[in-house]
């Protein structure tokens, strides 16, 4: 089979090559997958540049999502789930014509358009995680997410915006600000024109937030801490400042210098929480999490609750390309790459 495999570490034009590689075999518990598409996700651009320590040693096929149809089972599955046409999560592995998962991984979709199941995948389920799982929102709750008009961003003012919350985001282009305000964002900001730090207190008075969702860690971790009111939380699921940093180990300290010491007991005294997310980690240890969350956001599709925005649509030879435009924060969305 072809695949996508990740040869060298850095930047995106001379990171990948298309390589004919072996066929992968199911497990008794797995099945193999015949890829129509896969999904890109930030955390392959962070594992392109070294920085994410799951990612499999180079050479290495990356990607955790795709859509096709179940070819092969493994034997312990039900041969009645062959020819199903499925989004599932991949451990690595996706970036390939075919690829094998877990079969409780994966969710059945129908007719449904490849490039919105891919979608709904690793960004919507990691989403509905953070808002619908692991904790609760309530109506009239204010939150705030940022990079509204990435993947997770999209998602979660979808989901936030059906559990009527008041909700804030920002973004670095007044192109993504309407388009932050279309999926249904309250108050939106360019976090190069303005510190949503200074801008939210001005909107909320005397009120702070209850939920904030970060990606970006660095700098606004403080500033999210600070915006948030008793009983607040900060669902930190990412750590995308430290990205595109040129010094190494220097930029790594720099990096965590910037989001200081945290001393538990001051959570305690202002009643606020920290709850980091990674959806790789839950997988491992808890599948059923993961199912659960998959299966919650294949439902919203078909009941036509949620809308995923599809930014881009390349070709598998078009990789590197997709990967220099996600990586570039132009893109809205969901990056979709097809065989």
């Amino acid at each position: 089979m072809k695949a996508a495999v990740l040869v060298k570490e850095g930047s995106a034009e001379q990171a990948f090559e298309i390589r004919e590689v072996d066929k992968p075999t199911p497990s008794k518990d797995q099945v193999l997958i015949k890829v129509e598409c896969f999904g890109l996700n930030y955390a392959d651009v962070m594992a392109r540049n070294g920085l994410y320590d799951p990612a499999p040693k180079i050479p290495s096929i990356l990607g955790y999502e795709v859509v096709g149809k179940i070819v092969e089972v493994g034997e312990d599955v039900d041969k009645s789930r062959l020819d199903e046409r499925v989004v599932a999560f991949t451990r690595f592995g996706g970036y390939a014509e075919y690829a094998v998962t877990a079969e409780q991984a994966c969710v059945a979709i129908g007719t449904i358009d490849a490039a919105a199941a891919a979608a709904v995948a690793v960004q919507y389920a990691t989403a509905y995680y953070m808002a619908y799982d692991a904790i609760q929102l309530h109506s009239g709750d204010k939150v705030m997410i940022h990079a509204g008009a990435g993947g997770v961003g999209t998602a979660l003012i979808q989901l936030c915006k059906l559990k009527k919350c008041e909700i804030f985001s920002n973004a670095g282009s007044d192109e993504k600000l309407d388009y932050m305000r279309k999926q249904g964002a309250d108050h939106v900001m360019n976090y190069r024109k303005n510190d949503y730090a200074k801008e939210i207190p001005k909107i909320l008075k005397e009120e702070k937030l209850e939920v904030t969702f970060n990606p970006i860690a660095g700098s606004t971790f403080k500033k999210d801490l600070r915006l948030l009111a008793p009983g607040g939380k900060l669902m930190l699921f990412g750590g995308s400042e430290r990205s595109g940093k040129k010094w190494g180990i220097l930029s790594t300290l720099n990096f965590l210098r910037k989001m200081g010491l945290l001393i538990p007991i001051s959570l305690l005294i202002t009643s606020k929480a920290i709850i980091g997310v990674n959806m790789l980690t839950i997988a491992d240890q808890n599948p059923q999490i993961l199912k659960r969350c998959l299966e919650g956001v294949v439902k919203l599709l078909k009941d036509q609750k949620i809308k995923p925005h599809i930014g881009a649509r390349f070709q598998a030879t078009e990789i590197s390309k997709a990967h220099a435009f996600l990586e570039s924060r132009k893109s809205k969305g969901k990056v979709v790459v097809f065989w």
